[in-house]
């Protein structure tokens, strides 16, 4: 069966993003080439992500972008995967979202991602947002968190924990810039 795994940049304190959805600590330090290269490695042992709504248009604007205007950016081989791999958008409200290989899911989440992970291929990842991967973390579907902590407390902002939730720490890698990515598996 495959598994649905998590990856989150947070920061020292907890948040995945500022209160207002704020991402900008994320990039206050030195850009790490090993860091990166695990992302990729991450994205390659999956063919599907699952997005939430609410983060869906900056995330297909900010990938699709990078593809078709910034051959030379050095975020383009993420940015060819982000594009190129079946997305699915989780949402209650909206039928219809452009994007490049971009589905929209109305049913229940649950069943949904159930059915997803008994279908053949690769595992499956989520990359947010706060609201969407605290859900799928409260009804216990996931099954891998990879969780890269930057080494910068924002005092305040958006988590993906809204309950008490008891993890096994599987392994933790420290990289140059400070960055650690510690990987757990649920209890």
């Amino acid at each position: 069966m495959r598994k649905l795994k998590l990856q989150v940049q947070m920061s020292l304190d907890g948040f995945v993003a500022g209160p207002k959805g704020e991402l900008d600590w994320i990039w206050t330090l030195e850009r790490e080439e090993a860091s990166f290269q695990k992302i990729i490695d991450l994205a390659d042992s999956c063919d599907t992500i699952l997005l939430g709504r609410k983060m869906t248009p900056g995330f297909i604007n900010y990938w699709e972008n990078v593809v078709d205007t910034q051959p030379d950016s050095l975020e383009q081989p993420l940015a060819q995967r982000m594009v190129n791999m079946r997305k699915i958008v989780f949402s209650r409200t909206e039928k219809n979202i452009n994007g490049r290989n971009l589905e929209v899911e109305n049913g229940d989440l649950a069943a949904a991602v159930h059915a997803l992970k008994k279908q053949p291929g690769k595992d499956i990842m989520v990359y947010g947002g706060a609201t969407f991967a605290g859900s799928l973390i409260s009804q216990n579907l996931v099954d891998e968190y990879y969780i890269f902590r930057t080494p910068v407390a924002i005092g305040n902002g958006l988590s993906i924990f809204k309950e008490q939730k008891r993890l096994d720490l599987v392994n933790t890698v420290t990289y140059k810039n400070g960055k650690t990515l510690e990987i757990y598996h649920p209890l």
